[in-house]
């Protein structure tokens, strides 16, 4: 399994985490962080930290992030040991999640970072924003040492490649390192093998298709589940693709993979964002209200990203995720997130002479629907005897299937 390099601290030195936790700054650089740090300012003792959007996975035995009570020692609930807190579930008995934004310590959890959640500004700077944070973070190093794609591929001699699906998100990340190879996962006929040919060609991009067929579905569920803990339809149907695609490109010699993700949850890519008013799907009612409530499920969403690419063998890279676009699609006005039917406008914008036309006004489909995942689950569970008219008659076959592992 792929997995963070350092033994403590994942996607941050410990310089730019202690500084960070001084001043409060849920945005010191990078794609997030997670992990150990020995020294945190102004606390005894060592500490587990978790960026304010959850980008790193981070776990805990459950109830070592309670304070002691009673006849207990506080080292009995210390989370800090190695053999209490983890980057990868499976090793941990009973584990639970480090929650986003928090530091945990021997005296309990504490929220130490958060999202900011001001006014928006205007829209030529918000655009403007945009614009220059995709280009530092697509392929500069900002003054703190957050470099581009090509950069980090560079510096580490690793081999990169794209999980790409021919939308703007995935077509912005493959148009920075076009000489990487793009992977698409999807059964016959989908739509998303369909628009990433499309794209691929438009781009000039090597693309590698790869079929799923029913016996790389029920393998890839049980994979996914073991290394996510997730066991439910959408997150199967979500994180399946992604784990095929991953795992072609880990046998091809790849050790990164870069991704899309975080985009749509940023930049306003859902129909509950573009008219929160009429879906019952959200509480708010403004489109920046509603970017707000999907903004808020990426750390749960990543944590199962993160863990199925690496349980297939890659490190993911999240350049959509850098902290310097994370700031500048926070402060946008709702005119810029979604208007006039369209959704991502700033994204899309900025994508201009980026990605052919096609590319960026493309619009994609939910992976698990543009993959027929979604469709070849339920033909599965319908087929070992789970039919329609049983309530959650995939997630009983899910059930069933993984039951018998």
């Amino acid at each position: 399994m792929a997995g963070p390099s350092s033994a403590d601290l994942c996607g941050a030195p410990p310089d730019r985490v202690r500084d960070a936790l001084r001043d409060g700054d849920p945005f010191p650089g990078g794609r997030g962080f997670a992990g150990l740090l020995r020294d945190p300012p102004d606390r005894e003792g060592p500490a587990l930290v978790r960026d304010a959007l959850g980008r790193q996975p981070l776990f805990v035995e459950r109830g070592a992030a309670e304070p002691a009570s009673g006849g207990e020692s506080a080292a009995t609930r210390d989370p800090t040991p190695s053999s209490a807190w983890s980057f990868d579930r499976t090793d941990l008995d009973d584990p639970e999640p480090v929650p986003a934004g928090a530091l945990v310590s021997d005296a309990g959890t504490e929220r130490v970072w958060s999202l900011p959640d001001g006014e928006p500004v205007d829209p030529a700077s918000g655009q403007a924003a945009v614009d220059e944070a995709l280009d530092a973070a697509l392929g500069g190093r900002d003054d703190r040492g957050a470099g581009g794609i090509e950069t980090e591929a560079e510096s580490d001699g690793s081999d990169l490649a794209v999980a790409f699906s021919g939308g703007v998100d995935s077509g912005v990340v493959a148009a920075a390192v076009p000489d990487a190879p793009c992977y698409v996962a999807g059964f016959e006929g989908c739509h998303d093998v369909a628009a990433a040919r499309e794209a691929a060609a438009a781009m000039d991009l090597n693309l590698r298709v790869v079929e799923i067929t029913h016996d790389d579905l029920v393998r890839a569920v049980r994979d996914v589940a073991a290394a996510t803990g997730r066991r439910n339809p959408m997150d199967a149907a979500i994180a399946v693709p992604l784990y095929l695609a991953a795992e072609a490109a880990a046998a091809d010699g790849i050790d990164r993979l870069a991704v899309g993700q975080g985009a749509d949850e940023l930049f306003g890519g859902y129909s509950k964002v573009a008219d929160p008013a009429g879906d019952d799907r959200v509480a708010a009612e403004t489109v920046r209200g509603a970017r707000t409530e999907t903004v808020r499920t990426l750390p749960g969403q990543l944590e199962r990203d993160v863990l199925a690419l690496r349980a297939a063998g890659v490190e993911p890279v999240a350049p959509l995720l850098d902290d310097r676009i994370v700031a500048a699609a926070l402060a946008l006005p709702g005119e810029l997130l979604a208007s006039d039917g369209e959704r991502k406008v700033a994204l899309r914008r900025a994508a201009a002479g980026r990605v052919s036309e096609s590319v960026r006004t493309a619009d994609k489909k939910a992976v698990q629907y543009g993959t027929y995942v979604s469709r070849e689950l339920d033909r599965l569970a319908r087929r070992a005897g789970f039919k329609r008219r049983m309530d959650d008659h995939v997630g009983q076959y899910l059930d069933a299937l993984l039951a018998g592992e």
